[in-house]
């Protein structure tokens, strides 16, 4: 598994229409199954007044942890598509929204594909793409005395103080690209020898 990942650097919008229907998207960034429940629900408040509120999302580096929904569409004609944007650019930690308005003329299986599609890859368009680290939690418990040790390695190899305590005995939280963590992990623990 790489330590980076493609993923989308703002909230997208887009805009498709076909035979009278419309067919809203927004592309979101998010990292959890919470977020993406309050995001739908928003949407569905929001939208109360549209036919379908389609969606499909991809979360972790791992890509095992995603989703399509057509929402009372014909099958695989909504939800199926617009995963299929997210896969095709790459992206993770993605939530695509489509909200279809009808317009009274059925589009028929095809049209709703390439509707939903185009509704899609115009959002993911809008949101600009970066790249990110997969990171990892490196927790490491220290006497106060180390402190200046301890901080010429975080200096050293910047990783990210994500939390820390000071007390008699002292905690360091860092995140750390994942290729990098066993190295910092071997700088902390040789510390614990020198003192």
């Amino acid at each position: 598994m790489t330590d980076e990942y493609l993923t989308i650097s703002s909230t997208g919008k887009g805009y498709y229409t076909e035979k009278r229907s419309k067919f809203l998207a927004w592309a979101h960034h998010v990292e959890s199954m919470e977020e993406i429940k309050a995001l739908l629900a928003d949407y569905r408040k929001q939208y109360y007044d549209a036919r379908h509120v389609c969606y499909a999302y991809m979360l972790g580096p791992e890509r095992t942890d995603f989703r399509a929904n057509d929402d009372g569409e014909p099958s695989s004609t909504a939800g199926k598509p617009i995963l299929g944007q997210i896969n095709s650019s790459e992206l993770i930690d993605v939530l695509v929204v489509v909200v279809r308005y009808y317009g009274g003329v059925n589009l028929g299986t095809s049209g709703l594909i390439v509707a939903y599609r185009e509704a899609a890859a115009l959002a993911i368009a809008d949101a600009g793409k970066e790249k990110r680290q997969v990171e990892e939690i490196v927790t490491y418990d220290f006497p106060y005395t180390m402190m200046n040790s301890v901080m010429r390695v975080v200096k050293d190899m910047q990783p990210r103080i994500v939390g820390q305590t000071y007390d008699n005995t002292c905690q360091i939280r860092l995140a750390i690209r994942c290729s990098e963590a066993e190295q910092l992990r071997q700088r902390l623990q040789k510390l614990s020898f020198e003192e």
